[in-house]
């Protein structure tokens, strides 16, 4: 490579100097140097060995940073799934008989098991004068994350087809449990439909037994056998209902995977931001107000627009949002989507000023990390440690996109139902707290992405109204245009000068 020295100014025009070089002089040539392949990495010239030395510090300093994250906040997701679950998961148990199955069914669930994930918790019937179509309704809003109902009337029906025998008795009728696997599918599937069927399935096969014992002398055994074997072989059994099941597979791209998509998408917005104003030099043009502004109103506009396109790709794919809201859905669901993206977006946006390019893409993962871990499972159900999942974007998105794909209830019905009247605001207030949460995150980042500005800026003005070292002022400075390095104009004309002054001498 070659390197040589052009005098020009900054507009691009012929430099001064170039106009009026002496006559019988030279053009002036600060550098030249002729490259002929490299110094090998190991040489021990003083330029190749601080460039080795800079090279080893930040590469090896990188990775020792990298291991550090590894422990430090990788860890965080590993303890996540690490002892499932760290607690149970509570559960009601209402006995609407009264008899003999739900004194039985109610004192089996209830007796402290080392294998059951659900504790369960006798509730008196008369909290429910709906029935069990009400405990279903407490479950679906969250009351509870499952509930077990004997039903009224479960022993008398037994006992009546025990002794006079009813070709139609199923024994399923007796009990009916509930769930809700939109809630969180990871939780349904593994924790509370495994404890629904292996508590009920024996206690079902228990009272087959005691059932079986006590007709082993009935006179009409014969009778009963023949005409309603199922009476016996099966007293009482069970019906599961899934109140919300998450039976739409591609919902699991908006719901986990996607929203680590939204963090890599505002990082995206924020590397291009900040790539924008170093390449136009923007920075150090306006004043600390202006540019402050200026970051707010690109990052609110881009997240607008972006946004929206991340909503209709899932209307591409057939994602169904009227669920709970009607046609209205997809607004609700476009505003969640761009709030979230804003709340993880500016806190980005505010601290790459701080961390600089360098470090910011270590506070990315740190924030997918903290965030993804407290989406798999429930909190409730995660050592106390990751109770901090509760104010943070991820599980406030994947919350509040439930309530708007699978109509679960959310932790706002309570103020929607004041606004009953009005719909717009009903649609919002529903998913009101959610939205709330990310609105704190929004506003913190609003107030102290200019204070970070205000900082970096200020600090800048301090190094140079009081230089550690003597510097060489940016304008002087070697600026290099491919494999060509320009020298300033004023640093060619000094030069000149200096040799003017020795042809004098």
């Amino acid at each position: 490579m070659v390197t040589t020295s052009v005098a020009s100014s900054s507009s691009g025009a012929p430099s001064s100097l170039s106009q009026r070089n002496l006559k019988g002089k030279a053009p002036v040539h600060a550098t030249s140097t002729t490259n002929t392949g490299g110094a090998g990495f190991f040489d021990k010239n003083p330029q190749g060995a601080a460039a080795r030395a800079a090279y080893l510090k930040i590469f090896l300093g990188g990775c020792f940073m990298i291991l550090i994250l590894i422990f430090g906040i990788l860890s965080i997701f590993w303890g996540s799934l690490w002892k499932i679950p760290a607690r149970n998961l509570h559960g009601w148990v209402v006995d609407f008989d009264g008899g003999l199955i739900g004194q039985t069914v109610s004192t089996a669930l209830s007796a402290p098991s080392g294998v059951s994930k659900v504790t369960w918790t006798v509730v008196p019937a008369s909290q429910f004068p709906g029935g069990a179509q009400e405990v279903g309704a407490a479950v679906l809003e969250e009351h509870t994350w499952a509930a077990v109902t004997i039903n009224a009337g479960s022993t008398a029906r037994l006992m009546q087809s025990l002794s006079s025998p009813n070709t139609t008795y199923d024994g399923r009728d007796a009990i009916t449990a509930f769930g809700v696997e939109a809630r969180n599918e990871n939780a349904f599937r593994s924790l509370i439909q495994p404890t629904l069927l292996a508590s009920l399935e024996g206690i079902s096969k228990a009272f087959a037994i005691q059932v079986a014992q006590r007709a082993s002398n009935a006179t009409n055994l014969a009778a009963l056998l023949a005409q309603s074997p199922q009476t016996i072989t099966a007293p009482i059994s069970y019906t599961i209902i899934n109140l919300a099941p998450f039976n739409i597979p591609v919902a699991t791209a908006v719901i986990f995977v996607g929203l680590i998509y939204q963090v890599i998408l505002s990082f995206f917005v924020v590397m291009i931001g900040q790539s924008a104003r170093d390449a136009s030099g923007i920075t150090q043009s306006l004043n600390t107000r202006s540019l402050i502004v200026l970051r707010f109103i690109s990052s609110f506009a881009a997240y607008f627009f972006i946004s929206l396109f991340y909503c209709l790709l899932s209307v591409a794919f057939q994602l169904g949002f009227s669920h709970k809201f009607g046609h209205s859905g997809f607004l609700v669901f476009w505003m969640l989507n761009y709030v979230g993206m804003l709340a993880l977006g500016l806190s980005l946006e505010a601290m790459i000023t701080l961390l600089t390019v360098r470090f910011i893409p270590f506070f990315m993962l740190t924030l997918i990390i903290t965030n993804v871990s407290v989406c798999v499972f429930p909190i409730e159900i995660l050592p106390s440690f990751f109770r901090y999942g509760y104010g943070m974007p991820f599980y406030n998105i994947s919350h509040a996109m439930r309530t708007i794909v699978f109509a679960t209830k959310n932790r706002g019905v309570l103020c929607s139902a004041l606004f009953s009247n009005t719909e717009f605001l009903a649609f919002f207030l529903i998913v009101g707290f959610d939205f709330g949460i990310l609105l704190i995150w929004v506003a913190i980042s609003v107030v102290t992405l200019p204070l970070i500005q205000q900082l970096v800026r200020r600090r800048g003005w301090d190094q140079l109204a009081h230089p550690s070292s003597p510097t060489v002022p940016l304008a002087d400075e070697e600026k290099d245009i491919g494999d060509v390095k320009v020298i300033d104009e004023k640093d060619v004309e000094a030069v000149d000068e200096k040799e003017l002054l020795d042809d004098r001498v």
